[in-house]
């Protein structure tokens, strides 16, 4: 569960349990100061450079999970303002549902801020159901669209086909400086790409990518990541040199959730796929470095 974040003392009231907001000065609710955190992650980011502990292994590091919902973001995660630890009440009452069948809810920007503390649209994607799309969520209608979430994702009538293909970055830079760096990189190289292709080709496949910057995903050690869907796959270590080729590899393949008969995309970068457990990743992958 995030923390409760609340404005400095000596700046104006408190925030009441519940509430959340974004301002550049502000502490997390355990007492933790913006440079107090900027200096813990700089020491473990040290730490990390000597240490003799084998570092993780990229492939099979995707938790396993049956639906990626995104909720338009109040602001970009690589903004200043954008804490380390973000959530709203919204958020934390729908992670509660979804959380039971296996729902992950992050915060996702695309450009416009069309959500606030109260509302926002939802985009979802799952294996069996495919893409779907909320207008709009709050705190009155969470439990009806909590449950068509959960329908979209164990037992949709049908798979929701989608001419669109997704691709967020992570960026959440205060959460880790990584992301924020290398994530940022990555994000404005595959932004010159696209509009590259565009611009070469108008009404190709780059056409309706819509591309996006997300919040903390996991694996910050794995910096720069991507979120592809429908297809359902996260790629990790990738740096603006190889975006061209990513680019290529994703925009080739069928606009559909993968299952585990799909070969992985980008098997040097791939870290696993919405849907499967941990152990079908790693044998996915195995499987594609024999061919």
């Amino acid at each position: 569960m995030f923390p409760v974040l609340r404005r400095a003392r000596g700046r104006g009231r408190t925030l009441q349990p519940g509430e959340a907001i974004l301002y550049p000065s502000l502490i997390l609710s355990d007492g933790v100061s913006p440079a107090m955190s900027s200096l813990k992650r700089a020491s473990r980011l040290v730490a990390s450079v000597f240490s003799t502990t084998p570092p993780p292994s990229l492939r099979g590091s995707v938790a396993s999970h049956r639906a990626y919902i995104l909720l338009d973001s109040p602001s970009s995660p690589s903004d200043s303002a954008f804490p380390s630890r973000f959530s709203t009440p919204l958020q934390r009452a729908l992670q509660l549902q979804v959380t039971r069948w296996g729902g992950i809810v992050n915060f996702a920007w695309t450009g416009s801020q069309t959500s606030n503390i109260e509302s926002t649209s939802v985009t979802a994607f799952s294996p069996l159901g495919g893409h779907i799309h909320f207008p709009n969520l709050s705190l009155s209608n969470l439990d009806e669209v909590a449950e068509k979430l959960r329908q979209h994702a164990t037992d949709p009538p049908a798979m929701n086909a989608s001419e669109e293909l997704h691709i967020y970055v992570c960026t959440h830079g205060a959460r880790d400086c990584r992301c924020g760096d290398l994530g940022g990189k990555v994000f404005r190289a595959l932004r010159e790409d696209l509009d590259r292709r565009v611009l070469a080709d108008p009404t190709g496949p780059a056409k309706s990518v819509v591309l996006g910057e997300v919040g903390h995903v996991g694996g910050h050690t794995f910096a720069a990541n991507i979120l592809v869907f429908p297809h359902g796959e996260w790629l990790g270590q990738l740096t603006p040199e190889v975006v061209p080729r990513v680019l290529d590899a994703i925009l080739s393949r069928e606009r559909r959730p993968f299952t585990a008969l799909d070969t992985p995309t980008c098997p040097e970068f791939w870290r696993g796929r919405m849907g499967l457990p941990k152990a079908e990743q790693l044998s996915l992958h195995a499987s594609s470095q024999l061919t």
